[in-house]
């Protein structure tokens, strides 16, 4: 059975920083590309980050590039995204999801969300003063 738990979600305040984990079981990680999602309150999800397979290769949407991270580590089978700069605007609630896609989820060079079949349930993140 295919698992992604996320942790690592919380308060900060604006300008702090958090660092989230997809913990994934049932498969090997490295194997899937892994995406990062958020939805806030009221609005759609969006993809945030992805990481393809072999190549390791990133993506970040505009809003977080610079201040967002992902990486993999293999050999705890887990993707992380580490947030830095928070802005309130970060506040949502985060999920992982794994996708077939070698590239990590993208078409057409943007993340694609019915790309992903296996998701976590999401951890909330909150950036408030």
């Amino acid at each position: 059975q295919y698992q992604l738990v996320e942790s690592g979600g919380g308060l900060v305040q604006p300008g702090g920083s958090l660092k989230l984990a997809c913990v994934a079981s049932g498969f090997n990680s490295e194997d899937y590309g892994i995406g990062w999602f958020r939805q806030a309150p009221g609005k759609e999800r969006e993809g945030v980050s992805c990481i393809s397979t072999a190549e390791y290769e990133t993506y970040y949407t505009d809003s977080v590039k610079g201040r967002f991270t992902i990486a993999r580590d293999g050999a705890k089978n887990t993707v992380y995204l580490e947030m830095k700069s928070l802005k309130p605007e970060d506040t949502a609630v985060y999920f992982c999801a794994a996708t077939v896609l070698s590239n990590g989820g993208l078409v057409d060079g943007q993340i694609s969300e019915s790309e992903f079949d296996w998701w976590g349930q999401g951890t909330q993140v909150t950036v408030a003063s």
